[in-house]
């Protein structure tokens, strides 16, 4: 897979987005990880990704992180517009569910080996 291709949004201190680097170097694949705290998503590359995922949109959520329970989103969401999810998602990077890998064609969310293999195969 050509790097140029593909885009890898983690966050570093998180040992999922390690291991899931370590993944992608040991197959060739160089992309940097861009740090989602330090460039959080836009709603416009959100709602991009939605698309592009055919997910629904609360699979973009971290819905293990603090902020999210400390928001009440699993609450909240259910009430909420696709708008206002976005709008909510963009505010702050830690809400968005992570390791992201982002292809011309696909986007996975979190890290399960097996599934990103099948890009590389």
């Amino acid at each position: 897979m050509a790097t140029a291709k593909v885009t890898f949004i983690g966050y570093p201190k998180c040992s999922t987005c390690q291991k899931a680097e370590k993944f992608l170097r040991d197959h060739g694949c160089d992309a940097p990880m861009r740090d989602i705290k330090e460039k959080k998503p836009t709603v416009k590359e959100l709602r991009t990704w939605h698309a592009k995922s055919g997910l629904p949109l609360k699979r973009f959520f971290n819905t293990s992180g603090m902020i999210y329970r400390d928001m009440g989103l699993k609450d909240k969401l259910p009430g909420m517009t696709e708008e206002e999810q976005y709008d909510v998602l963009a505010s702050d990077g830690m809400l968005v569910k992570r390791p992201l890998l982002i292809t011309k064609d696909r986007v996975l969310t979190g890290f399960r080996e097996k599934e990103w293999a099948g890009l590389f195969n």
